[in-house]
């Protein structure tokens, strides 16, 4: 797992190469849409990254305010949603535990394969860790609104399955101790050649998975994403 934290560092431009072949089917977005309708909303968004989710809202949410910790990765971001021709975002470096946002601001706070690496970083103590990005949902949002979060539920697979158990434990708490219910759905990446595909996903899950691409001449590469959602 300290391989992430040395990716999210150094090498954004590697991570959103790979991310642009992902969910090449578009189901992500409609997904969230059926969770909470995005026209309107004001957003707070945890673990923003390299904008993989950004770039979706921001063209459909009233007032988009994202954050990471990792002002590398979020140099990629700005890029890429100015882009868009957006005004309506802002960016700002934070751990998803202490958000500069105001109480109460959001109608929607969402995360994406942020919260999951806490248990890789902190796996003896992963469950008060994640006690304090939860709350500050809770702190964000607005009465009536809804917190989503989403995880992988294992790439490289074709039916969604927590890809270790500190993972499934995570997801039974969120579902018993949190209420929140789940969905899933595929975000597969599609490449353009098998070659392509083990380049860019080596650096990232491994030689394992990239050198069976290679062997089984796989452009298509399974994933499996899970989004729980609760309305306060």
């Amino acid at each position: 797992m300290s391989h992430f934290k040395t990716i999210y560092a150094s090498r954004a431009a590697d991570y959103q190469r790979m991310v642009d072949y992902e969910d090449y089917r578009g189901l992500l977005l409609p997904t969230l849409d059926s969770i909470r309708p995005l026209a309107g909303l004001d957003v707070v968004e945890f673990g923003a990254g390299t904008g993989r989710l950004s770039v979706l809202l921001a063209p459909c949410v009233r007032c988009l305010r994202a954050y990471d910790a990792s002002a590398h990765m979020l140099a990629v971001a700005r890029r890429r949603l100015a882009a868009t021709g957006r005004r309506n975002w802002r960016l700002g470096v934070a751990d998803n535990a202490h958000l500069p946002a105001p109480d109460a601001c959001a109608d929607l706070a969402v995360e994406g394969w942020s919260f999951g690496h806490l248990t890789g970083w902190y796996p003896d103590t992963w469950r008060e860790e994640v006690r304090g990005p939860l709350a500050e949902m809770r702190r964000v949002l607005r009465p009536g609104g809804t917190a989503v979060v989403i995880e992988t539920l294992g790439t490289g697979v074709e039916s969604p399955q927590p890809p270790n158990a500190a993972l499934a434990a995570l997801y039974a708490l969120l579902e018993g101790e949190y209420g929140f219910q789940r969905v899933w759905i595929r975000t597969d990446y599609a490449f353009p050649s098998p070659e392509v595909a083990a380049e860019a996903t080596r650096f990232f899950f491994g030689d394992d998975l990239a050198d069976r691409l290679l062997a089984e001449r796989r452009t298509i590469l399974p994933e499996c994403t899970g989004l729980w959602w609760r309305t306060f």
